[in-house]
């Protein structure tokens, strides 16, 4: 798995993002490429903001124990697989902003580094470490800018 807290892998996936066009299609899925950049970014805004609600303990306990291993483990996604709802954008997007703003929490994941992510909390997961971190942003970024061709 590439490390997104290396700045050569973080300049990859921005000049990849910059391949992008607003009518770039998707090679699987619904999603416009408008919408996967949205999409993209809902981790991000889990990681860094308070835009979306802490799930409740049962809920919590269930993601831990039956989502988390496939989300921060080295195994690509499979196509198609069901996005939580929080990730779901049903609604088109402005292309160039939701460009911008993914590629700005990039900047962000990679100025703040490793070392901020060393046990740093997910909503849905608790407490992570720097490589499941890792593992959780470069798996599906990369996984959606695949779908996208770039």
């Amino acid at each position: 798995m590439k490390d997104i807290f290396d700045p050569k892998v973080t300049q990859e996936l921005i000049e990849r993002i910059h391949q992008l066009k607003p009518e770039s299609p998707a090679l699987w899925g619904k999603m416009t490429v408008d919408q996967m950049l949205a999409h993209c970014s809902v981790a991000y805004e889990m990681a860094f903001t308070n835009k979306h609600p802490k799930p409740n303990p049962l809920m919590r306990l269930l993601l831990k124990t039956f989502v988390k291993k496939g989300v921060v483990n080295e195994v690509p996604y499979k196509k198609n697989l069901r996005t939580a709802p929080a990730f779901l954008i049903k609604e088109r997007k402005n292309f160039e902003e939701e460009k911008s703003r993914l590629i700005k929490y990039l900047e962000h994941t990679l100025n703040l580094g490793r070392d901020h992510f060393e046990g740093k909390e997910s909503l849905s997961f608790g407490p992570m470490t720097a490589n499941e971190w890792n593992n959780l942003f470069y798996k599906h970024l990369d996984h959606h800018l695949t779908q996208f061709g770039v």
